[in-house]
Order: structure tokens, then C-alpha cells, then sequence
């Protein structure tokens, strides 16, 4: 399933990159978030047989997935969640699903994730920590490689074989549905960004794992439907980005932490969205 916001565009490679992966490729629920262009989006789902789910609101991406989960049958044990500018490369779904199988304390699988140059994109990484977060937030624009971006995106970590991760990116992962059933889904408090980290985390604290499956590949070709209003964009990823860590440092004798943190992110949203 996909979520679509003025993602028309993208929709139909997306589709077709399903449809071409698999000999069996599974059915596709398309949840649109209030498109303006939803009866493009109707028109190109329908050519590939795909369902759409009109919200008639926007609920963000968790938020959409979610509603489309409830909307497919319980029967379905796997859920197949991704943006709609990715493309799904050949046998990446069956690979998910094998280790998905194989792996019944495992939660959620998610492939190698390449940019639209072919280079890996981080999409397997720890779980933030108020140190690491907190340094990967700060210095990453300033000084790319400094070590808490490095960790946190766990760029030093190299290999081919299956591993568990912290987190894995929303941009594409399968979902064991029992698991998700469980947690509740994504926390829609989250409406665009860590969503994900926060349901790595989730799961996680449930007991179940989140593995990486880097023989399975993607490539994500660029967040289209959120290029028109950047600047908001970037404000909302920093608001995402506090409301996981005050959640996570949530003990009362943390307040002065979560107080400077909060300052920091501020700043470096404000910074950020200079033009």
C-alpha cells in the first residue's frame, strides 16, 4: 500500500515497478490524503487495478496508512508499505517475505534503499538517543560526517546479510500485520516524519525485531509530494524529531533536558529555513 498527496506524477512507474516484480505481484491499496489531483489518481490506480482510498482529509502518512491497514482484509499476514516514488526492483518483495517467514519474532523488514544516483541511502539505523540525536541535529548540515550522524545513521556498519536494526524507513517496509495490529499502528501524533522511528521503537519494546534485508532493493527517487513547500517541510521534521525524544526522556527530572533540547531544535529549525 502507498499513500498519495498530489503524488500523481510518481503513482504510475510506482505501480508498474509492482506489478513487474513479482510474477504473482500483491494488490495495492493507494490511500490519498486529500490530492488535488485524486481523479488522476483514480485514473492511473485503476489502470494497474489498484484500489484507491479516498480519506477526504489529510491524516499524514502514518496517519494514512493506517486507515488503509483497516481497510484490507484481516487474511492479509504481510503488509507492504512504501512511498509512492519508489521503484520496487525485481524479486525485492518475495525476498522480504521470505526473511519475514523465516523470522517469526521479526516485526518488520525493509530493503536496500538506493538514491536516485544508485548510492545506498541510510534506511536501516539505531534508535536515537538523547546524545546522538541531539549531535545528529545540530551538527549535520554543518559538518556531515561528524560522529553522532555517523552513528545514528549507523554508517559505519557494513555487510550484506540479514541484521536487526533499530528503526527501518518508512520509504518501503513490510509489515508482519499481527505486530502492527498490536502497537496500534503509527502514532498519529507523528503527522510527517519519524513515524517510522517510532515504530521501530515501538515494536521494539514490544519484544519483536526489525531486520534489514539489504539483497532486497529499492530505489527512491525523491519526495516529490513534499518539494512544493520545503521550507514547512523541514519545520515539521524538527517538531517530529522533539516530539519522539521528549516522549522517549519523558521522566520528570529530565525536564531541563527536554527544555534545552527543544531550544536546540528551534534554533536549528529556524537556521534551516533561512532563505
Amino acid at each position: 500500500m502507498t499513500v498519495t498527496y498530489n503524488s500523481s506524477a510518481a503513482l504510475g512507474d510506482f505501480l508498474e515497478s509492482v506489478k513487474a516484480s513479482e510474477s504473482s505481484p500483491p494488490p495495492v491499496t493507494v490511500a490519498d490524503n486529500l490530492s488535488a489531483d485524486v481523479d488522476e489518481t483514480r485514473s492511473i490506480a485503476s489502470s494497474f487495478g489498484a484500489i484507491v482510498l479516498s480519506l477526504g482529509r489529510n491524516l499524514g502518512y502514518g496517519g494514512a496508512i493506517n486507515a488503509a491497514v483497516r481497510s484490507v482484509p484481516l487474511s492479509y499476514d504481510f503488509v507492504l508499505v512504501s512511498n509512492p516514488d519508489v521503484l520496487v526492483h525485481p524479486g525485492a518483495i518475495s525476498a522480504l517475505q521470505d526473511v519475514l517467514r523465516a523470522n517469526p519474532g521479526a516485526a518488520a523488514v525493509g530493503p536496500r534503499i538506493l538514491n536516485s544516483d544508485g548510492s545506498t541511502y541510510p534506511s536501516a539505523r539505531r534508535i536515537p538517543s538523547l546524545r546522538t540525536g541531539v549531535g545528529h541535529a545540530l551538527f549535520s548540515r554543518i559538518w556531515p560526517s561528524n560522529p553522532w550522524t555517523r552513528s545514528y545513521r549507523a554508517e559505519n556498519e557494513t555487510g550484506t546479510g540479514v541484521r536487526p536494526v533499530g528503526w527501518l524507513s518508512g520509504a518501503c517496509l513490510l509489515i508482519r500485520r499481527s505486530a502492527f495490529d498490536e502497537i496500534g499502528g503509527f502514532d498519529q501524533a507523528f503527522f510527517m516524519y519519524f513515524e517510522d522511528v517510532d515504530l521501530g521503537y515501538r515494536l521494539g519494546r514490544a519484544g519483536w525485531l526489525n531486520l534489514y534485508v539489504p539483497a532486497s532493493v529499492v530505489t527512491h527517487t525523491g519526495a516529490h509530494s513534499t518539494s512544493t513547500d520545503a521550507l514547512r517541510m523541514i519545520a515539521a521534521h524538527h517538531e517530529s524529531a522533539y516530539l519522539f525524544l521528549s516522549r522517549k526522556y519523558r521522566s520528570w527530572y529530565l525536564a531541563p533536558v527536554r527544555w534545552a533540547l527543544r531550544g536546540s531544535l528551534s534554533v536549528r529549525s529556524w537556521w534551516a529555513t533561512r532563505r
